[in-house]
Protein backbone atom coordinates (compact mmCIF):
# COMPACT_ATOMS: atom_id res chain seq x y z
CA UNK A 1 0.00 0.00 0.00
CA UNK A 2 1.40 3.13 -0.66
CA UNK A 3 1.64 6.36 1.14
CA UNK A 4 -1.04 8.07 -1.01
CA UNK A 5 -3.36 5.36 -0.05
CA UNK A 6 -3.13 5.32 3.22
CA UNK A 7 -3.27 8.91 3.42
CA UNK A 8 -6.50 8.72 1.51
CA UNK A 9 -7.67 6.21 4.21
CA UNK A 10 -6.64 8.13 6.35
CA UNK A 11 -8.88 11.19 5.31
CA UNK A 12 -11.93 8.56 5.24
CA UNK A 13 -11.51 8.01 8.81
CA UNK A 14 -10.12 10.54 11.46
CA UNK A 15 -9.64 7.69 13.69
CA UNK A 16 -7.06 6.32 11.92
CA UNK A 17 -5.38 9.21 11.20
CA UNK A 18 -2.32 9.56 14.10
CA UNK A 19 -1.33 5.87 13.37
CA UNK A 20 -1.08 6.22 9.90
CA UNK A 21 0.86 9.40 10.47
CA UNK A 22 3.16 7.25 12.62
CA UNK A 23 3.26 4.49 10.11
CA UNK A 24 4.69 7.20 7.81
CA UNK A 25 7.41 8.52 10.13
CA UNK A 26 8.75 4.74 10.58
CA UNK A 27 8.59 4.16 7.21
CA UNK A 28 10.37 7.37 6.13
CA UNK A 29 13.02 6.91 8.42
CA UNK A 30 13.49 3.01 7.55
CA UNK A 31 14.01 4.12 4.11
CA UNK A 32 16.77 6.65 4.82
CA UNK A 33 18.43 4.50 7.06
CA UNK A 34 18.40 2.12 4.21
CA UNK A 35 19.21 4.75 1.84
CA UNK A 36 21.76 5.55 4.26
CA UNK A 37 23.24 2.05 4.14
CA UNK A 38 23.35 1.27 0.08
CA UNK A 39 25.09 5.42 -0.27
CA UNK A 40 27.83 3.97 2.22
CA UNK A 41 28.14 -0.06 2.16
CA UNK A 42 25.96 -0.72 -0.99
CA UNK A 43 29.53 -0.69 -3.86
CA UNK A 44 31.51 -2.44 -1.14
CA UNK A 45 28.78 -5.30 -0.35
CA UNK A 46 27.72 -5.47 -4.39
CA UNK A 47 31.37 -6.13 -4.88
CA UNK A 48 31.93 -8.50 -2.22
CA UNK A 49 28.99 -10.63 -3.41
CA UNK A 50 29.52 -10.36 -7.11
CA UNK A 51 32.85 -12.49 -5.86
CA UNK A 52 31.20 -14.62 -3.55
CA UNK A 53 32.82 -13.11 -0.89
CA UNK A 54 30.14 -13.78 1.67
CA UNK A 55 30.24 -10.50 3.43
CA UNK A 56 26.77 -9.31 5.12
CA UNK A 57 25.69 -5.96 4.77
CA UNK A 58 25.28 -6.11 8.49
CA UNK A 59 29.06 -7.26 8.93
CA UNK A 60 29.90 -4.17 7.12
CA UNK A 61 28.05 -2.00 9.49
CA UNK A 62 29.53 -4.01 12.50
CA UNK A 63 32.63 -3.40 11.11
CA UNK A 64 32.27 0.57 11.21
CA UNK A 65 31.32 0.22 15.11
CA UNK A 66 34.20 -1.68 15.71
CA UNK A 67 36.24 0.58 13.67
CA UNK A 68 37.10 -2.29 11.35
CA UNK A 69 38.68 -1.29 7.86
CA UNK A 70 35.77 -2.73 5.90
CA UNK A 71 37.51 -2.40 2.99
CA UNK A 72 40.40 -3.94 3.78
CA UNK A 73 38.00 -7.42 5.19
CA UNK A 74 36.35 -7.42 1.72
CA UNK A 75 39.51 -6.86 -0.06
CA UNK A 76 41.06 -10.03 1.75
CA UNK A 77 37.50 -12.07 1.56
CA UNK A 78 37.86 -11.19 -2.04
CA UNK A 79 41.38 -12.27 -2.68
CA UNK A 80 40.72 -15.90 -0.70
CA UNK A 81 37.49 -16.60 -3.03
CA UNK A 82 39.27 -15.91 -5.94
CA UNK A 83 42.12 -17.63 -5.21
CA UNK A 84 40.21 -21.02 -4.84
CA UNK A 85 41.28 -21.54 -1.48
CA UNK A 86 38.03 -23.15 -0.71
CA UNK A 87 34.81 -22.45 1.74
CA UNK A 88 34.79 -20.62 4.92
CA UNK A 89 34.48 -23.91 6.79
CA UNK A 90 37.36 -25.77 5.42
CA UNK A 91 39.84 -22.48 5.26
CA UNK A 92 38.65 -21.13 8.19
CA UNK A 93 39.14 -17.71 6.40
CA UNK A 94 35.80 -16.30 8.28
CA UNK A 95 34.79 -12.40 7.99
CA UNK A 96 34.77 -12.66 11.99
CA UNK A 97 38.26 -14.25 11.93
CA UNK A 98 39.59 -11.51 9.91
CA UNK A 99 38.42 -8.70 11.86
CA UNK A 100 39.44 -10.63 15.29
CA UNK A 101 43.32 -10.33 13.32
CA UNK A 102 43.33 -6.95 12.01
CA UNK A 103 41.76 -6.01 16.04
CA UNK A 104 45.37 -8.05 17.27
CA UNK A 105 46.93 -5.29 15.36
CA UNK A 106 47.65 -8.16 12.65
CA UNK A 107 48.57 -8.20 8.75
CA UNK A 108 45.29 -9.30 7.40
CA UNK A 109 46.30 -8.87 3.89
CA UNK A 110 49.89 -10.33 4.09
CA UNK A 111 48.28 -13.25 5.86
CA UNK A 112 46.19 -14.04 2.90
CA UNK A 113 48.85 -13.57 0.28
CA UNK A 114 51.06 -15.99 2.50
CA UNK A 115 48.06 -18.76 2.33
CA UNK A 116 48.29 -18.02 -1.12
CA UNK A 117 51.45 -18.59 -2.11
CA UNK A 118 51.30 -21.52 0.16
CA UNK A 119 48.26 -23.04 -1.61
CA UNK A 120 50.07 -22.71 -5.28
CA UNK A 121 52.76 -24.03 -4.25
CA UNK A 122 51.75 -27.28 -1.99
CA UNK A 123 52.59 -26.06 1.25
CA UNK A 124 51.07 -26.71 4.47
CA UNK A 125 49.51 -23.28 5.66
CA UNK A 126 46.48 -22.74 7.62
CA UNK A 127 45.01 -19.31 8.37
CA UNK A 128 45.33 -20.34 12.49
CA UNK A 129 49.56 -20.77 11.58
CA UNK A 130 50.05 -17.95 9.51
CA UNK A 131 47.96 -15.34 11.62
CA UNK A 132 50.35 -16.73 14.69
CA UNK A 133 53.24 -16.78 12.51
CA UNK A 134 52.11 -13.18 11.93
CA UNK A 135 51.20 -11.87 14.82
CA UNK A 136 54.78 -13.54 16.36
CA UNK A 137 56.54 -11.05 14.69
CA UNK A 138 57.74 -12.71 11.72
CA UNK A 139 57.34 -11.81 7.89
CA UNK A 140 54.68 -14.73 6.99
CA UNK A 141 54.70 -13.62 3.30
CA UNK A 142 58.36 -14.14 3.13
CA UNK A 143 58.59 -17.45 5.21
CA UNK A 144 56.79 -19.06 2.67
CA UNK A 145 59.04 -17.20 0.09
CA UNK A 146 61.64 -18.90 2.10
CA UNK A 147 60.21 -22.08 1.80
CA UNK A 148 59.62 -21.93 -2.14
CA UNK A 149 62.81 -20.64 -2.60
CA UNK A 150 65.82 -21.14 -0.85
CA UNK A 151 67.89 -18.39 0.66
CA UNK A 152 71.65 -18.26 0.97
CA UNK A 153 73.40 -16.91 3.85
CA UNK A 154 77.56 -16.29 4.06
CA UNK A 155 79.15 -17.52 6.79
CA UNK A 156 80.16 -15.87 8.30
CA UNK A 157 78.19 -13.33 7.66
CA UNK A 158 80.33 -9.99 7.13
CA UNK A 159 77.01 -7.59 8.35
CA UNK A 160 76.85 -9.06 11.39
CA UNK A 161 80.22 -9.94 12.40
CA UNK A 162 82.72 -7.78 10.09
CA UNK A 163 84.59 -11.19 9.52
CA UNK A 164 85.01 -12.26 6.39
CA UNK A 165 86.05 -15.97 7.14
CA UNK A 166 86.54 -18.59 9.77
CA UNK A 167 89.65 -19.56 11.45
CA UNK A 168 90.28 -22.96 11.78
CA UNK A 169 93.68 -25.23 12.64
CA UNK A 170 94.32 -28.89 11.32
CA UNK A 171 96.14 -30.97 13.42
CA UNK A 172 99.34 -30.53 11.77
CA UNK A 173 99.22 -26.89 13.10
CA UNK A 174 98.44 -24.74 10.00
CA UNK A 175 95.30 -22.27 9.84
CA UNK A 176 92.89 -22.56 7.21
CA UNK A 177 90.78 -19.90 6.78
CA UNK A 178 87.50 -20.78 5.64
CA UNK A 179 83.87 -19.12 3.62
CA UNK A 180 81.01 -20.83 3.51
CA UNK A 181 77.64 -20.29 1.81
CA UNK A 182 74.45 -22.40 3.73
CA UNK A 183 71.58 -22.66 1.84
CA UNK A 184 68.17 -22.63 4.25
CA UNK A 185 64.83 -23.12 3.53
CA UNK A 186 62.27 -21.91 6.38
CA UNK A 187 60.16 -24.85 8.42
CA UNK A 188 56.86 -23.42 8.86
CA UNK A 189 56.18 -25.81 11.70
CA UNK A 190 59.10 -24.12 13.92
CA UNK A 191 58.78 -21.27 12.74
CA UNK A 192 57.52 -19.92 16.33
CA UNK A 193 60.16 -20.42 18.61
CA UNK A 194 62.69 -21.24 16.49
CA UNK A 195 65.93 -19.73 16.65
CA UNK A 196 67.01 -17.22 13.91
CA UNK A 197 69.30 -17.24 11.51
CA UNK A 198 72.38 -16.18 14.03
CA UNK A 199 72.04 -19.39 15.65
CA UNK A 200 71.95 -21.50 11.86
CA UNK A 201 75.04 -19.50 11.40
CA UNK A 202 76.87 -20.18 14.79
CA UNK A 203 76.37 -23.38 14.49
CA UNK A 204 77.42 -23.99 11.51
CA UNK A 205 80.82 -22.35 11.82
CA UNK A 206 81.31 -23.99 14.95
CA UNK A 207 80.40 -27.12 13.11
CA UNK A 208 83.17 -26.19 10.53
CA UNK A 209 85.71 -25.28 13.17
CA UNK A 210 85.51 -29.01 14.67
CA UNK A 211 85.54 -30.63 11.09
CA UNK A 212 88.94 -29.19 10.31
CA UNK A 213 90.37 -29.30 13.85
CA UNK A 214 90.27 -33.26 13.70
CA UNK A 215 91.46 -33.76 10.09
CA UNK A 216 94.90 -34.90 10.37
CA UNK A 217 96.47 -32.43 8.06
CA UNK A 218 95.47 -29.09 6.24
CA UNK A 219 96.22 -30.84 2.77
CA UNK A 220 92.95 -33.52 3.47
CA UNK A 221 90.48 -30.49 4.09
CA UNK A 222 92.19 -28.69 0.53
CA UNK A 223 92.02 -32.13 -1.32
CA UNK A 224 88.66 -33.15 -0.12
CA UNK A 225 86.46 -29.85 0.85
CA UNK A 226 82.88 -31.72 0.92
CA UNK A 227 83.96 -33.30 3.76
CA UNK A 228 83.08 -30.70 6.27
CA UNK A 229 80.04 -30.30 4.61
CA UNK A 230 79.22 -34.03 5.25
CA UNK A 231 80.65 -33.62 8.90
CA UNK A 232 78.44 -30.63 9.43
CA UNK A 233 75.29 -31.73 8.02
CA UNK A 234 75.31 -34.92 9.86
CA UNK A 235 75.06 -33.17 13.30
CA UNK A 236 71.84 -31.80 12.54
CA UNK A 237 72.66 -28.44 13.30
CA UNK A 238 68.70 -27.12 11.92
CA UNK A 239 67.12 -28.67 15.16
CA UNK A 240 64.72 -26.92 17.00
CA UNK A 241 65.47 -23.87 14.41
CA UNK A 242 62.93 -21.72 11.84
CA UNK A 243 64.77 -23.46 8.77
CA UNK A 244 65.79 -26.94 7.59
CA UNK A 245 69.27 -26.72 5.97
CA UNK A 246 69.49 -27.87 2.30
CA UNK A 247 73.28 -27.97 1.64
CA UNK A 248 76.43 -26.13 2.75
CA UNK A 249 78.66 -25.29 0.54
CA UNK A 250 82.47 -24.38 0.85
CA UNK A 251 83.09 -21.25 -0.88
CA UNK A 252 86.86 -20.43 -0.52
CA UNK A 253 89.65 -21.76 1.23
CA UNK A 254 93.17 -20.16 2.07
CA UNK A 255 95.99 -21.12 4.16
CA UNK A 256 97.03 -19.06 7.11
CA UNK A 257 100.03 -19.41 9.23
CA UNK A 258 101.40 -22.57 10.56
CA UNK A 259 100.36 -21.97 13.90
CA UNK A 260 101.59 -25.06 15.06
CA UNK A 261 105.45 -24.44 14.23
CA UNK A 262 104.97 -20.79 15.72
CA UNK A 263 103.70 -22.32 18.97
CA UNK A 264 106.90 -24.38 18.99
CA UNK A 265 109.24 -21.87 18.17
CA UNK A 266 107.42 -19.85 21.11
CA UNK A 267 107.47 -22.91 23.32
CA UNK A 268 111.15 -23.15 22.62
CA UNK A 269 112.14 -19.63 23.36
CA UNK A 270 110.30 -19.76 26.55
CA UNK A 271 112.17 -22.98 27.30
CA UNK A 272 115.19 -21.17 26.32
CA UNK A 273 114.83 -18.21 28.45
CA UNK A 274 113.70 -20.42 31.69
CA UNK A 275 116.90 -22.82 30.86
CA UNK A 276 119.24 -19.56 30.79
CA UNK A 277 117.21 -17.86 33.81
CA UNK A 278 117.71 -21.26 36.02
CA UNK A 279 121.37 -21.09 34.67
CA UNK A 280 121.81 -17.69 36.15
CA UNK A 281 120.18 -18.55 39.11
CA UNK A 282 122.51 -21.01 39.55
CA UNK A 283 125.60 -19.01 38.84
CA UNK A 284 124.46 -16.55 41.16
CA UNK A 285 124.12 -19.44 44.00
CA UNK A 286 127.88 -20.81 42.66
CA UNK A 287 129.11 -16.94 43.16
CA UNK A 288 127.71 -16.27 46.63
CA UNK A 289 128.66 -19.72 47.44
CA UNK A 290 132.64 -19.09 46.07
CA UNK A 291 132.32 -16.03 48.19
CA UNK A 292 130.97 -17.11 51.21
CA UNK A 293 133.90 -20.09 50.78
CA UNK A 294 136.65 -17.14 50.59
CA UNK A 295 135.09 -15.08 53.49
CA UNK A 296 135.72 -18.64 55.54
CA UNK A 297 139.24 -18.81 54.07
CA UNK A 298 139.77 -15.61 55.71
CA UNK A 299 138.42 -16.22 58.95
CA UNK A 300 140.60 -19.53 59.04
CA UNK A 301 143.42 -17.40 58.48
CA UNK A 302 142.90 -15.13 60.93
CA UNK A 303 142.92 -18.16 63.59
CA UNK A 304 145.56 -19.41 62.20
CA UNK A 305 147.38 -15.69 62.53
CA UNK A 306 146.16 -15.29 66.17
CA UNK A 307 147.07 -19.15 67.38
CA UNK A 308 150.73 -18.72 65.68
CA UNK A 309 150.57 -15.13 68.07
CA UNK A 310 149.98 -17.29 70.51
CA UNK A 311 153.18 -19.40 70.12
CA UNK A 312 155.86 -16.81 71.03
CA UNK A 313 153.73 -15.91 74.02
CA UNK A 314 153.82 -19.31 75.37
CA UNK A 315 157.42 -19.75 74.87
CA UNK A 316 158.28 -16.17 77.09
CA UNK A 317 155.83 -17.82 79.64
CA UNK A 318 158.19 -21.10 79.58
CA UNK A 319 161.37 -19.42 79.71
CA UNK A 320 159.78 -17.57 82.53
CA UNK A 321 159.16 -20.28 84.52
CA UNK A 322 162.03 -22.48 83.24
CA UNK A 323 160.14 -25.25 81.74
CA UNK A 324 162.22 -24.87 78.48
CA UNK A 325 165.75 -24.89 80.30
CA UNK A 326 164.56 -27.95 82.49
CA UNK A 327 163.72 -29.67 79.10
CA UNK A 328 166.69 -28.70 77.97
CA UNK A 329 168.54 -30.24 80.40
CA UNK A 330 167.19 -33.46 79.94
Amino acid sequence: MSIELLLAAAQGNGTYLPWVVAAVIVFGVFAAILLLLIVVYGQLWFQAYMSNANVSLLSLVGMSLRRVDARLIVRAKIMATQAGLGREKETGITTRRLEAHYLAGGDVLKVIRAIIAAHRADLDLDFDRAAAIDLAGRDVLEAVQTSVHPRVIDCPDPKRSHKTSLSAIARNGVELRVRARVTVRTNLKQIIGGATEETIIARVGEGIITAIGSAESHFDVMENPDRISKAVLERGLDAQTAFEIVSIDIADIDVGENIGARLQADQAEADTRVARAKAEERRALATAREQEMKAQVAANRAQVILAEAQVPLAMAAAFRQGNLEALRAR
